[in-house]
């Protein structure tokens, strides 16, 4: 079987709650190896904490197979205008107390300033920090990620100038940084690399309007290419999942994140790479970026 990295996720989401068991039970099915589980606001950090302390075993895997649940913790651009005043103790606090975290998801977002509509549900009830106290939020956890040499996993949503010039004079963390779901210019990409930016593909990339980023995604060079799912967010257009969306008690529909599989499919025919070449050469980079 294939070994899959999930480079980007948030497993802990309640969305999954009552699906958790089959969850875990299906990544191991098709392989995930590991996942990285993201907390945006303080609110959270526990829960990731909770869910990634055990790790899980399926035993409904063919091989009883362990899946490596790895935390992540970090102030995300849409929660930078509702931080508390304590928010950096809080999160020093859990990335000191777990052993391997990392940074994240934390960035900058211009599109919810700019494009994104007041009633929009998923910012209901959200301060919409401004960019310069993004960039401020920001650059705090980045020199955090640096000075403990931590991946940090990077959102940016039409900022990628404003990023690129914080990169630039911000310190980063040595093993480098991932840019998820990274829907930038392919012009950009030889100076966030340079930088040291590791660059995630998301299968919601494969909807047809998408062209351009399957595109960019030809040109990421090999050593800095990961796999995401972004779960629950960020479904694979219809025709293309594996596993259906998990539907919750609102009718909302989560994507599921074993979908994986069919993403690192995707990608491997979109680079025009045998899917075994693909999965050794992200199975790599997932451990260089992660240090597991």
């Amino acid at each position: 079987m294939i070994p899959l990295f999930d480079a980007h996720n948030h497993l802990h989401d309640a969305w999954f709650t009552p699906f958790r068991a089959r969850i875990f039970a299906d990544l191991a099915r098709v392989g995930v190896r590991s996942v990285v589980v993201n907390g945006t606001n303080e609110a959270d950090w526990p829960e990731v904490a909770a869910i990634c302390a055990a790790g899980v075993i399926s035993k409904s895997a063919p091989s009883g197979s362990q899946l490596h649940l790895l935390p992540s913790f970090g102030l995300h651009p849409w929660n930078a205008g509702n931080r508390s005043p304590r928010w950096q103790k809080n999160l020093l606090a859990h990335v000191t107390s777990h052993a391997g975290a990392s940074i994240g998801e934390i960035g900058l977002d211009r599109w919810m300033l700019d494009r994104a509509r007041s009633d929009d549900s998923r910012l209901a009830g959200l301060r919409r920090a401004p960019l310069d106290e993004q960039i401020e939020v920001f650059r705090w956890q980045l020199a955090l990620a640096a000075e403990r040499n931590l991946p940090a996993s990077i959102h940016c949503l039409d900022a990628f100038g404003p990023l690129l010039d914080v990169l630039r004079t911000a310190p980063l963390p040595p093993r480098g940084f991932l840019l998820h779901a990274y829907s930038g210019p392919v012009e950009m990409v030889p100076a966030f690399a340079k930088l040291g930016a590791f660059f995630s593909f998301n299968g919601a990339f494969l909807e047809p309007r998408k062209e351009r980023l399957r595109q960019v995604f030809t040109v990421v060079p090999a050593g800095r290419l990961l796999v995401e799912t972004d779960a629950p967010a960020m479904r694979l257009p219809l025709a293309c999942e594996r596993f259906p969306p998990l539907e919750t008690p609102d009718r909302a529909l989560a994507n599921h994140p074993a979908n994986l599989a069919a993403t690192y499919a995707a990608l491997a025919e979109t680079r025009a790479v045998p899917l075994e070449a693909l999965s050794s050469m992200v199975a790599e980079n997932f451990k260089n970026l992660f240090r597991i």
